[in-house]
């Protein structure tokens, strides 16, 4: 018998901040490196509630350029994964960041650092989870290949 698991919803596109088009328009391929980025946030069950996980995906390599983790879900893990990835990687102007139209993408704080940093604002359409399939896969396979069996114990490492 296997067990329901736990679900909890992470994206709130039900806001009245502006929402940028759908530029990438699942077109999952990149042709170098910091060329596309896409973002998502998630969430791990521990002993002792949820933790959540923002990533920032480079398209190009598959890669893990930024990430952040908490206990809450608050607009800044967005930004501070965002942060990682420009610090890491310090891309050129004109990279393109791709997410989903949650409030912490289309936030005034999160909209001013991708404008500072030069970079192109695309966002999935309202409830398609296919346009931001990469980031969804990511979430996939560590849910489901790599932490399916593991149920931490404690949050105090993260």
């Amino acid at each position: 018998v296997k067990h329901r698991k736990k679900f909890k919803i992470t994206t709130d596109s039900r806001h009245n901040l502006p929402v940028a088009p759908n530029l990438l328009d699942r077109n999952f391929q990149a042709d170098r490196p910091d060329a596309v980025w896409c973002s998502d946030i998630s969430y791990l069950w521990t002993m002792e509630g949820w933790l959540y996980l923002a990533v920032v995906i480079d398209l190009y390599s598959r890669k893990i350029v930024g990430w952040a983790i908490s206990s809450r879900m608050k607009a800044s893990l967005a930004t501070e994964a965002l942060l990682m990835a420009y610090w890491r990687r310090k891309p050129g102007k004109g990279l393109m960041h791709h997410s989903d139209r949650g409030s912490q993408y289309a936030g005034n704080d999160y909209q001013k650092l991708l404008n500072a940093y030069g970079t192109i604002c695309s966002m999935s359409r309202k409830g398609d989870c296919w346009d931001n399939a990469v980031a969804e896969s990511f979430f996939h396979s560590l849910k489901t290949e790599w932490t399916s069996d593991i149920i931490y114990s404690y949050q105090e490492r993260w």
